[in-house]
């Protein structure tokens, strides 16, 4: 088995697992040198054996793996693949074109947010992500929102400078960095000694056991709410929902989203409005967190902790609670207060400088985002076995940066040209057509293959706040 899929086994602390684990095909799929697919599934299979262990602890039985390499890498970039075939009766034509408009101007954003030259001979990627961070930028950069303005305006910095500019006033970027600069970066320093999936016990509480007897899915009965947004966080939480747990995505109609990404990563889920800011539904979130098993959270560090959702606060509240935390930069150091993102993990680490040559550039996939939201629902799965089998509250804690330093530590190939892709009929069997909210959608489904417990979505992707702030079940 691949170097990737031994070091998420090392995490999990106990004996080898006894199933078959196939990995099918072989790097590239993409045009990098990057193993994208073979690192990939290798997380795959790792929430497989996670999987397995709660389903041992259930029924004494554990069932065999298998991902393909081409699956994998192709769930590295799902958006791509979400598609309104047919759009629902009763206005969501409208609801549809609007989504159409929406995602024009994301990819308008997607494409000022690359490697730009600054004045000193370097690169800077000013990310652009949503509204308010772009107008952040553009304000230190005090130029247009076109691609041309902002490419003279980040010629007219040194890139460092720019950097802690924006930075200063809340705003996101990046100096592009070799991998070399990076390990000798403090921040740098502060990731390299630590796990590259973070499962730290905050409390002590008796054991529970995982799962309802008799459902045939291993996650049944979890409760687990999502206070995420864009990609990593829902793709955690959208993982959990292929094995068969309750999901309650919790976010706020003041709250930007970026449209597309969220019908993409809301299968399995239903959605509620909650604004934290306001006593009184900050208080049903809490009345909700008394029940759940797993809380998955992405905001910046203190902004939850300020508003009485802090790991420690949660433990006392659930005990036996699962606190899972995502963000781009880790958890101590000097950048770890910074928002972040996938591109700007990719500047800072090394990956761009590496993956674009005499010019940096950006991967063909979102490889660090969907990454760590893998990584993230499999140190979930793993913190669920030793609540089980010791007790106790976890904190699992998870970065876009690890990620990227995790696929760096992978081996590199060669690649026969530019703009590989992976081919429309070997996704087949994984692609999906469903009813939903927004009309027909072909989307692609869950990648890992489970010979007992095949994963799946209970329910189609749904508009946020279509549901009340309660439990289902």
């Amino acid at each position: 088995m691949n170097t990737a899929f031994q070091e998420l086994l090392a995490l999990r602390g106990l004996e080898p697992p006894t199933e078959v684990i196939d990995l099918v095909g072989q790097d590239p799929v993409l045009s990098t040198r990057f193993t994208l697919g073979e690192t990939s599934a290798a997380v795959f299979a790792a929430i497989g054996v996670g999987v397995n262990d709660l389903w041992q602890l259930q029924t004494g039985r554990r069932q065999d793996l298998s991902v393909k390499l081409s699956h994998a890498a192709a769930a590295l970039r799902s958006y791509n693949y979400f598609n309104v075939e047919e759009s629902a009766a009763g206005g969501q034509g409208h609801d549809a074109r609007a989504a159409s408009i929406k995602w024009a101007l994301q990819q308008q954003r997607q494409r000022i947010s690359t490697p730009h030259p600054t004045r000193d001979g370097r690169y800077f990627l000013p990310h652009m992500g949503l509204p308010h961070l772009a107008q952040r930028a553009l304000d230190v950069l005090k130029c247009d929102y076109e691609l041309e303005s902002v490419i003279n305006a980040v010629a007219g910095w040194d890139a460092l400078a720019l950097e802690e500019a924006i930075a200063a006033v809340g705003g996101c970027g990046a100096m592009v960095r070799s991998a070399a600069e990076w390990s000798s970066h403090p921040q740098g320093q502060a990731l390299a000694g630590r796990p590259l999936v973070e499962i730290i016990k905050i409390a002590d509480s008796p054991p529970e056991p995982v799962g309802l007897a008799g459902t045939g899915r291993p996650l049944s009965g979890l409760k687990v709410l999502d206070l995420t947004r864009i990609l990593a966080g829902p793709t955690c939480a959208r993982t959990l929902a292929e094995h068969g747990a309750e999901v309650l995505m919790v976010t706020a109609e003041h709250l930007p989203q970026a449209d597309m990404f969220v019908r993409d990563t809301s299968h399995g889920k239903r959605s509620c409005f909650v604004n934290l800011d306001v006593d009184t539904e900050r208080q049903k979130l809490l009345e909700l967190v008394r029940t759940a098993d797993v809380f998955s959270q992405s905001y910046r560090p203190d902004v939850l902790a300020k508003r009485g959702l802090s790991p420690a606060t949660l433990a006392e509240i659930r005990p036996g609670i699962i606190y899972t935390s995502m963000n781009c930069y880790g958890f101590d150091g000097p950048f770890a207060d910074r928002a972040g993102w996938e591109q700007l993990a990719q500047a800072v680490t090394g990956i761009a400088a590496e993956h674009g040559g005499e010019r940096p550039a950006l991967l063909p996939a979102a490889a660090c985002d969907y990454t760590t939201g893998y990584l993230a629902a499999y140190g979930t799965l793993l913190a669920l076995g030793r609540r089980a089998r010791e007790g106790g509250a976890y904190h699992v804690r998870v970065s876009l940066c690890q990620s990227a330093m995790y696929l760096q530590r992978q081996r590199r190939v060669d690649y026969i040209q530019d703009g590989m892709d992976i081919d429309a009929r070997d996704l087949n069997d994984i692609v999906k057509l469903t009813d939903s909210a927004y009309g027909k959608i072909r989307h692609l489904g869950p990648v890992l293959r489970m010979t007992e417990t095949p994963p799946r979505w209970d329910l189609p992707s749904t508009p946020l706040g279509s549901h009340g702030a309660a439990w289902q079940t």
